[in-house]
């Protein structure tokens, strides 16, 4: 893991690692002011960390469209928040952050528009290097996704990736993100648990 912190930090990220989420949603409650308006990005590791609930009971305005009716109205408010909160596929161990999305508005929403990024990942998402996180990507999480999501693409009976022309696929939009980009702070919380898909 310290290995890992380093070549982080080369690439410019703010890198803090944690043992628990817990310690992990602390920190994220200290460092986001209760006036900085929020957008959060479709993830199973922010649900289970319930730091939208915390953020909403403290006063800040959160916009997720996993909570809201307005799915469309929410992801467009997420976009033009201050600070941005998700998790990522993967990051390998070469310092690049790899992702694979739906629609793009979480990959979009890491890259730009925000003046902070919160990346927390657990040490499941931790790769090898680029070939290692898609194998990742395409066989465990598009899938558990899917499934979870009640889709109907060839990776929920299979277990695999099938690289489908299903109406449903979620696999349409990736990115690498090689070093933090410019006019974005991204801050990585790195957590010795396994988080999220």
């Amino acid at each position: 893991m310290e290995k890992l912190v380093n070549t982080l930090e080369k690439c410019g990220y703010r890198v803090e690692v944690f043992r628990k989420s817990k310690e992990a949603k602390e920190a994220l409650l200290r460092e986001i002011s209760v006036e900085d308006s929020i957008g959060i990005g479709g993830s199973m590791t922010i649900l289970d960390m319930e730091v939208y609930k915390e953020l909403k009971d403290r006063g800040n305005e959160v916009y997720w469209h996993w909570k809201a009716e307005d799915k469309a109205n929410a992801q467009i408010k997420a976009r033009n928040a201050k600070t941005y909160i998700s998790s990522v596929n993967a990051i390998t161990k070469d310092g690049k952050i790899i992702n694979v999305d739906a629609t793009g508005n979480r990959v979009a929403s890491l890259i730009f528009g925000h003046e902070d990024v919160y990346i927390v990942a657990g040490k499941n998402k931790i790769c090898e290097d680029y070939h290692s996180a898609i194998e990742r990507i395409r066989n465990v999480a598009a899938p558990k996704n899917a499934i979870r999501l009640k889709l109907k693409t060839p990776c929920t009976r299979t277990g695999k990736c099938m690289d489908c022309n299903s109406q449903d696929r979620i696999c349409n939009v990736e990115t690498i993100i090689s070093r933090n980009p410019n006019g974005t702070k991204i801050h990585i919380y790195l957590v010795d648990e396994e988080l999220g898909y």
